[in-house]
């Protein structure tokens, strides 16, 4: 199957929906509903307690993937106003995406037919000004989250805007998105066949509310 390349690899869900009748149905617009109520400090969320937790116990059925940065000011389940067994949520540093990661994704697809990704950076994040600011590669294992995030960097740099971090912290979202669909073939056939949504998005820790990323234009189904 051909890459797909970034420009078209995130499909992004549209902001606009406003009726809790179609939230109920879409993925994307659950989380933003959830976000918004997070951010107005009127939060909704049910914790995991009697039957709820006992319900959890005998399975889960996360309608969305939330790979996010390790950063402790961006807990997904508190920054969309979810609860347990909501959301199926993978952490790193930098939000970058490894063949574990990308397995991950792949288990929560394959097997818990998960039909949304969210890829969230978020605005000032460490591991992407840790490696805007490096004048050499970082020893250990650090070093490996910074290779991944370079390429966003330099490509940053070269928009010449004031907010170079910013730049590179939404570069490097699509950047992961890309690298998941063009690692993994399974995730490359259900976004071709409009079966599976990718969402480059940033959160934005001065007003708690979540933005798509500017991208390319959204992919028709099958293309």
């Amino acid at each position: 199957m051909k890459i797909i390349s970034r420009s078209i690899c995130v499909i992004l869900a549209s902001v606009a929906f406003a009726s809790s009748a179609f939230a109920a149905t879409n993925p994307m617009e659950r989380l933003l509903e959830g976000n918004r109520r997070f951010a107005a400090g009127i939060p909704a969320r049910k914790e995991a307690g009697g039957k709820r937790r006992m319900g959890l116990a005998g399975g889960r059925h996360p309608f969305a993937i939330v790979l996010s940065c390790s950063d402790s000011r961006v807990p997904p389940e508190t920054i969309f106003d979810q609860g347990p067994g909501d959301l199926f949520v993978i952490r790193d540093a930098g939000n970058v995406a490894d063949s574990i990661v990308i397995g991950s994704i792949e288990y929560a697809v394959k097997h818990l037919h998960v039909p949304l990704l969210v890829v969230l950076g978020h605005s000032g994040c460490g591991a992407v000004k840790a490696t805007l600011n490096a004048r050499k590669r970082p020893s250990g294992n650090f070093g490996s989250i910074t290779d991944r995030i370079l390429p966003a960097v330099v490509e940053a740099r070269k928009s010449h805007k004031k907010d170079i971090l910013n730049e590179a912290v939404q570069d490097n979202v699509k950047n992961t998105c890309s690298e998941i669909v063009r690692r993994s073939r399974i995730i490359q056939e259900l976004v071709s066949k409009g079966k599976f949504s990718i969402v480059a998005a940033e959160y934005y820790s001065d007003t708690g509310k979540v933005e798509p990323v500017p991208s390319g234009p959204r992919v028709p189904p099958g293309k």
